[in-house]
Parts: C-alpha cells; sequence; structure tokens
C-alpha cells in the first residue's frame, strides 16, 4: 500500500489567526457586564451623597457607606474598563493592566482572610474601632443609621460590646450636662419587638442605660454585636467560605482568560512578522 505524501510545510496565510474569537468575546462580555454594574455602583453612590446635607455629609466620610460604593465603583469602572477595551481591541497593555490589576486584587483578599484569622484578636479590635466610629456618627449619617438599625435587628445585638456603648455618642450620652432628650437612650433597634407588633415605638430605648444589665434585658437587647458577629461568622463558615469562593472564581476565570488572550496575540503578532520578513523571499 502506497504511503500518502506528507503536506508541505510552509508560512501560514494571512487570514489565518492565533486569536480565538470564543476566548476574545467571553472576556469581552464579561467585563462589559461588570463594567455596567460599576458604572451603576457610581451613580448610586453619588446620588446618595448629594442628598445628604453638606455639613453632616463632610462630618463622617470615614464611616460614610456612599462613599465605599464610590470607591469601590470607580476601581471596578477602571479595571472592567481595561479588560473591556483590551479584549475587543487586542491591545496586550490593556490585558496586562487588567490582569495584574485583578491578581493583585485576588492576592489582598487571600491575605486579609489569612491575616484575619490568625491575627483574630487584632481584627477583632479593627471591627470594635469601626463599630465604635459607627456609633459616634449615628444620627449624622441617614444611611449609616440605617445600615446600623439593620445590623442590630438581625444580630439581635446592641452596641459594640454592651449598650453602654451608645453612650459614646453625644445624643445618647449619659453626663449631666447632656441636653439631648435622647439621654441615656439607646435607639429603637436595640429594643425587643414582639412579632405581632404593628407600630414601632421609637422611644422605647429612652432611659436604658441608666438601668442594669438585668433590668435593661426584659426591654431591649443588651449584648454587643461585637460578640454576636464574631459567633454567626463562626456558625457560617461554610457559607462564607462558598461565597468568598464564588466571588474568587470569576477573577480566577478573568485572570486565565486575560492571559491566554495575551499569549494568542503575541503569537499572532510573530505569525506577522514572520510573514513579512518571507513575503521578500523569491521562494515563498
Amino acid at each position: 500500500m502506497a504511503r500518502r505524501a506528507a503536506a508541505p510545510v510552509g508560512p501560514l496565510g494571512d487570514d489565518f489567526s492565533f486569536v480565538s474569537p470564543v476566548v476574545k468575546y467571553v472576556l469581552f462580555f464579561f467585563n462589559l457586564f461588570f463594567w455596567t454594574i460599576s458604572m451603576v455602583m457610581v451613580a448610586v453612590g453619588v446620588y446618595a451623597r448629594l442628598l445628604k446635607h453638606a455639613e453632616a455629609a463632610m462630618a463622617c466620610l470615614a464611616v460614610d457607606p456612599a462613599i465605599l460604593v464610590i470607591v469601590v465603583g470607580i476601581l471596578s469602572f477602571l479595571i472592567t474598563f481595561c479588560g473591556c477595551v483590551g479584549s475587543l481591541r487586542e491591545n496586550i497593555c490593556l490585558l496586562r493592566t487588567f490582569s495584574v490589576c485583578l491578581t493583585i486584587i485576588f492576592l489582598l483578599q487571600l491575605a486579609a482572610g489569612v491575616l484575619g484569622f490568625v491575627f483574630s484578636d487584632k481584627a477583632r479590635g479593627k471591627v470594635s474601632e469601626i463599630i465604635n466610629g459607627a456609633i459616634v456618627h449615628y444620627r449624622d449619617d441617614l444611611d449609616l443609621q440605617n445600615l446600623i438599625d439593620f445590623g442590630q435587628k438581625e444580630f439581635s445585638c446592641c452596641g459594640g460590646v454592651s449598650y453602654k456603648d451608645w453612650s459614646q455618642n453625644m445624643y445618647f450620652n449619659c453626663s449631666a450636662t447632656n441636653p439631648s432628650l435622647e439621654r441615656c437612650s439607646v435607639p429603637f433597634s436595640c429594643c425587643l419587638h414582639d412579632a405581632d407588633q404593628a407600630v414601632i415605638n421609637t422611644m422605647c430605648g429612652h432611659g436604658m442605660q441608666t438601668r442594669s444589665y438585668l433590668e435593661a434585658s426584659a426591654f431591649i437587647h443588651t449584648n454587643g454585636c461585637i460578640d454576636k458577629l464574631v459567633n454567626w461568622i463562626h456558625s457560617n463558615l461554610f457559607q462564607l467560605g462558598g461565597i468568598t469562593l464564588g466571588l474568587a472564581l470569576p477573577q480566577l476565570v478573568a485572570i486565565v482568560l486575560a492571559q491566554l488572550l495575551i499569549n494568542q496575540i503575541q503569537d499572532q503578532i510573530q505569525l506577522q512578522l514572520y510573514n513579512q520578513q518571507h513575503r521578500a523571499d523569491p521562494w515563498y
């Protein structure tokens, strides 16, 4: 039986491309999706800031949820812009910027998780510092106030370590010189509520800081939110791990796709250079 002759080997034609349309457009639409989300986040954050009173808004920038939304939205916008345009235009520089930024964010998330686990006491102290700062500015920011009330209701807690932490707030402070009508009180979100209660009594926490733990426990939650939060995290480690993995997996996929597309573009550039060099060859 005659052996089949081998196909001649030569330079690939100009119509051949190493760049896979599947990789290119999957990466493009992936970034386009998150690019749209980031623009919405920035718009919502800016709108929330504009609705606030200027003096109150400037008083607590460090604990303002709107600022956090704006910052995260801007960073996401810039990173996904690089990935979106870089994949569509096959721009190696933008794709590398996108890949490096995602890699840094992934490593920072990983480091934060490891450090939070290893240095749990310091992490607890940082959480306590953030909660105490939020308590101080409770009445200064409506978004922050709603966030604290939501947390205290969901975790059935009050304050950072205990309900008496609310004395750090100028309106709830228990000093004799405090003229506030809410002196020695706690927010209504600390109160015990019946399931069938239709109308919430917003003054239910009045004067609770003057009562002992045993007396106050009949009307409000006396345990602090820090312990409740730590216990909740310990009880939901697998669920939190799944959420973390769900957030990290798209990042890893995007990094792999970006690197794959970069390699394909580099191979295409080498092919074009090779073809250009051999066009002058009379045997080409």
